[in-house]
C-alpha cells in the first residue's frame, strides 16, 4: 500500500484550511447555534475557495482529488473550533455516491452544486426500528404502473434537512426473482407531496438540526433512483465508508481543538511554583490524548488513501476502525481538557462544556463503538456472530 505520509500539498491544503478556519473559530459557531441559524458565511468561504467539492470530479465544478483531501478539510476547520458537520453527508456520502453510480443526468444536476455548496444534500438511512440493523429498514420503494417510484416509510436522525435541497434515501425494493428486499437509494426533493419532517429536541448544541423524516406514499420518476436497482449495496457502502471516514476527521478535529485549549491553559495557569502543566499528573494525560489522536489519524489517512484508491473491502476494515478510535480519542480528549481547567472547563467563556455532549456524536454515530467491534471481530478476526 501507499504511504500514508502527507504530500507537500496536503500539508499546504491543511495550511490553508487552517487559516479559514481560525477566521472563524469557535465564537462564531457559538454565535451561530445560539441565534439557531446556520453557519453560512463559512460554508459559502469554503466552497468558494474550493474546499467542500474538492474530493468531486473536475468535469462537475470539484477539485477531482479525494476523500484524502476532503477529511483534512474537515479535520482543520474543527480543531480551528468551527466544524461543518454538513461535509460528512452532502459532498462526503451523497456526492460520493452520485458520482459513483450516478446517471449523468444525475451528475449535471447535482454535482455542480454540491462542489460550488450553492446545493445541499441530506442522508437517510436510520429508521426508529432499524438503527444499526439496516436489514430492518422497512421503508419500501415500489413501482407503479405508469414506471414511477412510490415511497413509503420513516427515517430519523436526519441532519440538515431544513436546508437541504433533496434527502438521498436509502429503501428497498423487491426482487422480482426471489421475492426478497433490497437496499436501493433515492433521491427525494424537498419539496415532494407526501414528503415531511419534524424536528427532533436535541441537547446537543449544534448548528445542524436532527430531523425525522415520514414518507407517505412520495411519488417519484424512474430516474430518482440512484444507479442499478441491483448494485444496492455497493453502492450504500460506497457512502457509508466516507461517512465513517469523515465522523473519524470531525471527532479528530474536535479533540484537538479541546486539547489546545487545555495545553494553552496548562502552560499559563499558575497555583504553586509553575504553571500546572509542568505537573506530571497535568501533563502526562494531555501527552496520551495528543498520541491517541495521532494515531486515530493516521488509521483514518489509511482508511482514505484506500478508499481513494478503489480498495473497497480494505478501506471497510480501516474506516470502521478509524471512526472507533477517533470517538474514543475525542471523548478522551475533550473529558481530559475539561478537567485540565477545572471550574473553568464548565464556563461559557472557554467554549469547552458543550464539547462534552458533542464529542459523544464522533462515538455513537453514525454506528456505535459496538457495531464496530462486532465488523472487526466477525470480519478481520473470523469469530462467530451472536445475532
Amino acid at each position: 500500500m501507499s504511504t500514508v505520509l502527507e504530500t507537500e500539498e496536503h500539508k499546504a491544503l491543511r495550511a490553508a484550511v487552517a487559516a479559514l478556519g481560525t477566521r472563524y473559530g469557535r465564537d462564531y459557531m457559538a454565535t451561530v447555534v445560539r441565534e439557531g441559524s446556520h453557519p453560512h458565511e463559512l460554508w459559502t468561504d469554503a466552497a468558494r475557495l474550493g474546499y467542500l467539492g474538492v474530493n468531486l470530479p473536475e468535469e462537475y465544478g470539484g477539485g477531482g482529488c479525494g476523500l484524502a483531501e476532503l477529511s483534512i478539510v474537515l479535520e482543520e476547520l474543527g480543531a480551528a473550533g468551527s466544524p461543518l458537520l454538513m461535509m460528512v453527508v452532502s459532498p462526503a456520502i451523497c456526492g460520493t455516491v452520485i458520482a459513483r453510480f450516478g446517471t449523468d443526468s444525475q451528475k449535471r444536476q447535482w454535482l455542480p452544486g454540491l462542489a460550488d455548496g450553492s446545493l445541499t444534500m441530506a442522508f437517510g438511512i436510520t429508521e426508529p426500528d432499524a438503527g444499526s440493523n439496516s436489514h430492518r429498514i422497512t421503508t419500501t420503494a415500489r413501482r407503479d404502473g405508469g414506471g414511477d417510484w412510490i415511497l413509503t416509510g420513516r427515517k430519523v436522525f436526519v441532519s440538515g434537512v431544513d436546508i437541504a435541497a433533496a434527502t438521498l434515501v436509502v429503501g428497498r425494493t423487491e426482487d422480482a426473482r426471489t421475492g426478497t428486499l433490497k437496499p436501493c437509494l433515492f433521491i427525494v426533493p424537498r419539496d415532494a407531496l407526501g414528503f415531511g419532517r419534524s424536528r427532533i429536541d436535541m441537547e446537543l448544541h449544534a448548528p445542524e438540526k436532527q430531523f425525522e423524516l415520514t414518507l407517505d406514499d412520495v411519488r417519484l420518476p424512474s430516474d430518482a433512483l440512484v444507479g442499478d436497482e441491483d448494485a444496492g449495496l455497493a453502492q450504500l457502502f460506497a457512502g457509508l465508508n466516507p461517512e465513517r471516514v469523515m465522523t473519524a476527521a470531525f471527532g479528530i478535529g474536535m479533540g484537538r481543538y479541546a486539547l489546545g485549549k487545555a495545553v494553552e491553559y496548562a502552560r499559563t495557569r499558575q497555583v504553586w511554583k509553575a504553571p500546572i502543566g509542568a505537573h506530571q499528573a497535568i501533563a502526562h494525560p494531555l501527552a496520551i490524548a495528543h498520541i491517541e489522536l495521532e494515531l486515530a489519524r493516521l488509521m483514518m489517512q489509511k482508511a482514505a488513501r484506500l478508499y481513494d484508491e478503489g480498495d473497497d473491502v480494505g478501506a471497510g476494515e480501516a474506516a470502521n476502525m478509524a471512526k472507533y478510535a477517533a470517538g474514543e480519542a475525542c471523548v478522551k480528549a475533550v473529558d481530559q481538557a475539561v478537567h485540565t481547567l477545572g471550574g473553568n472547563g464548565l464556563t461559557r467563556e472557554y467554549g469547552l462544556a458543550s464539547l462534552i455532549t458533542a464529542a459523544r456524536v464522533a462515538r455513537i454515530a453514525p454506528v456505535s463503538r459496538e457495531m464496530i467491534l462486532n465488523y472487526v471481530s466477525h470480519q478481520s478476526l473470523g469469530l462467530p456472530k451472536s445475532y
